[in-house]
């Protein structure tokens, strides 16, 4: 089982489709570091060898940014909106879709569950003890 980044590349699939298990590597991305490390399209993940494990580790450390590098990268560019207090940092700490999107209606993937209504209790009638 080939691990690359810190991730288990699943063995039964083709490279190219294993290498988009790693955060920040996409279809394209893969298709490219497979191209670049010289690995054929229609390999599996179990029948890498060792040299060409290698070839893959070194592309991607060497031109993409991938897992904890990269989301720390996001994480502090999303710190870095809402310390500045700019309309983009100000919906992500509501919570609130950030690129425009209607929240009247939808936008419950941000917004969380709806609430219901809270209704007070009827009050008891008059004369009864």
């Amino acid at each position: 089982m080939a691990r690359i980044s810190g991730v288990d590349l699943p063995p039964a699939k083709r490279v190219v489709i294993s290498l988009q298990y790693i955060y920040g590597i996409g279809k394209k991305s893969a298709l490219d570091i497979c191209t670049k490390a010289d690995i054929p399209l229609t390999l599996r993940t179990k029948d890498l060898t060792e040299d060409q494990t290698r070839r893959i580790r070194e592309t991607i450390e060497n031109g993409y940014k991938t897992e904890g590098d990269l989301r720390r990268e996001i994480t502090m560019n999303v710190k870095r909106l809402m310390d500045l207090g700019c309309y983009r940092g100000l919906r992500h700490r509501k919570g609130l879709p950030v690129r425009g999107q209607r929240t009247h209606t939808n936008a419950r993937t941000r917004k969380g569950p709806k609430r219901g209504i809270v209704r007070a209790k009827p009050a008891a009638p008059a004369g009864k003890a």
